[in-house]
């Protein structure tokens, strides 16, 4: 019988398991992208896709507007700022043919499903190599249920998505010494990102150090190092200098001195600073064993215990621990699949040797509570606030805004959007930009201005802005309270000055057009609106205090 065939019950378990995945998540995502959950990282890579499938390649005025030379230069965002000094993401282009034929960030949706789902298929046949159908089966599962797996995959489309699928398939060709497609894929990893080397030298670690394949292992750790070092010190500063004044400060700027520094000057610093990186490492504690301990979850803590899964995913993993700020040890967020298939792996290699532990009833019982648990922290942690309509965004105080109500906020926004023309300037806040985000010229409102391909710097035509979303989640999160003391002035200002009209309004979301005249009913409506939060917001306030 072979390893993937129909007659096989196991098999059919795992095909079963990655329609529930598939079917699930691609609910999920879809209803938040038309709810408007999905956010800013959507419409960054679909304006990315829209200005390849135009030819533009890698070009982005979203990535723009977070680039060194705006954030800390105070320059202006540019229409033909190239996203490669952010983030050197070529294998983006396998997939440009076909959002070619379906040109929409719902493509990147559906594709992102779709990749992480057929990870798992791959997975299977690869852990077929090793173990028993039951066996190969269950970690299929475990990677369906992983947090580190749901929680990416219902969010924003990203890069890492990729990840898993191209490293399942390395393996598989290295246990078949299919090596054409081993090296094919190897290149292919690293052409996913600019640190995507690192999941590459973990697997050539483990081809060293397990002897297997030791001169290929030798390699393949140059080539991802190498590549690594060439690519951040050489290539991407003929972009921009975002890599070394921006991302490699954000990140490891504790190992550095001055305002910018290069990927060899951060190691240099980690190898100089041997106590104060050890420190990094483990600090703090209980977020870090938090951490391992909800990667290691739903393979019922095997992995722990594996020095295959320590080999491959310790170096994805040392890169998050060493690094600073809150995302990099959140099992929700994209970082977190680079650690996954040095665990599914190293569970394989740890049942491989001891396939008799697999028929104890209690150790059976012990990993599905595990895949249960997993699946329910996930689902209480609400990931990417992709199930809001389930699960309260804030218990004290209480926000929570059920589906029906998501989805009539949606209606309301819908008819605004179908005023702006597709080839016009806008800027938008945080949640609609997706939707926008098929067009040269875009910005997050209160950003307003940029440099065209005309070499002029010009104000947007539309503004399109969502206060009820600031205004319902204001009451628990500072950030969105902020934002509208920020924007409300703004709008006011705007639409004082006659520089812009208010054309439409509809369940708190305001419309303006540069240079066009007003409609009174939704000036009205506006003025009643501003009128009530500013009462509103002047005893909020008091609360607060």
């Amino acid at each position: 019988m072979g390893v993937t065939s129909l007659k096989n019950p196991w098999f059919r378990v795992a095909i079963a398991a990655a329609m529930v995945f598939f079917l699930v998540s691609l609910t999920i995502t879809l209803h938040r992208y038309y709810t408007f959950y999905a956010s800013y990282d959507q419409g960054i890579f679909n304006q990315v896709f829209w200005n390849n499938s135009q030819g533009r390649f890698f070009q982005s005025s979203l990535s723009s507007a977070l680039s060194t030379n705006v954030v800390h230069q105070g320059e202006f965002p540019t229409v033909f700022y190239q996203r490669l000094g952010q983030h050197f993401t070529p294998a983006l282009l396998f997939w440009l043919p076909i959002y070619s034929l379906f040109p929409s960030p719902v493509t990147l949706t559906v594709l992102q499903v779709i990749l992480v789902t057929a990870a798992g298929l791959v997975l299977y046949v690869l852990a077929r190599q090793h173990l028993d159908s039951p066996l190969a089966a269950l970690i299929t599962l475990s990677f369906y249920c992983a947090n580190a797996v749901l929680g990416p995959t219902w969010a924003n489309f990203h890069d890492i998505c990729q990840i898993p699928l191209f490293t399942f398939t390395l393996l598989l060709a290295m246990e078949k010494r299919w090596w054409g497609l081993f090296w094919a894929v190897a290149i292919a990893i690293l052409l996913v990102r600019e640190d995507s080397g690192i999941g590459l030298f973990g697997v050539g670690a483990y081809m060293l150090l397990s002897r297997r394949f030791p001169a290929r292992g030798a390699v393949v750790c140059l080539l991802g190092f190498g590549y690594i070092v060439g690519l951040t010190n050489l290539i991407m500063p003929l972009f921009s200098e975002d890599i070394s004044e921006r991302f490699m400060m954000e990140r490891f700027g504790q190992y550095a001195e001055g305002d910018s520094a290069t990927t060899l000057e951060i190691l240099w610093g980690m190898l100089s600073q041997p106590f104060h990186l050890i420190g990094q490492i483990f600090t703090p504690f209980g977020r870090t064993m938090s951490y391992l301990l909800g990667q290691w979850l739903p393979f019922a803590f095997v992995p722990a215990a594996s020095g295959g899964a320590w080999a491959i995913a310790g170096f994805p993993l040392f890169k998050l621990f060493v690094a600073q700020g809150q995302s990099v040890l959140a099992i929700n967020i994209r970082y977190a699949m680079t650690v996954v298939p040095g665990l599914c792996y190293g569970a394989i290699l740890w049942w491989s040797v001891r396939p008799q532990v697999f028929k104890t009833p209690n150790i059976r019982r012990f990993w599905v509570f595990c895949l249960t648990l997993s699946v329910m922290v996930t689902i209480g942690g609400n990931p990417n606030r992709s199930l809001s309509f389930l699960i309260p965004d804030s218990i004290d105080p209480w926000v929570h805004v059920p589906i029906t109500r998501q989805w009539r906020h949606a209606g309301a926004i819908y008819p605004l959007l179908a005023q702006v023309p597709e080839d016009a300037g806008v800027a938008a806040t945080t949640y609609i930009i997706p939707h926008l985000s098929s067009r040269r010229e875009i910005l997050r409102f209160p950003q307003m201005e940029l440099l065209t391909d005309a070499g002029v710097v010009e104000r947007m035509e539309y503004i399109l802005v969502d206060l009820w979303r600031l205004q319902t989640y204001q009451v628990a999160f500072r950030h969105d309270r902020a934002r509208l003391a920020v924007m409300v002035p703004k709008l006011q200002g705007l639409s004082e000055s006659g520089e812009y009209g208010i054309l439409d309004w509809g369940d708190g979301v305001i419309l303006l057009g540069k240079g066009q005249v007003g409609e009174p009913e939704a000036e009205a409506a506006w003025e009643t609106w501003r009128s009530q939060y500013e009462s509103e917001n002047m005893a909020l306030y008091q609360a607060l205090d």
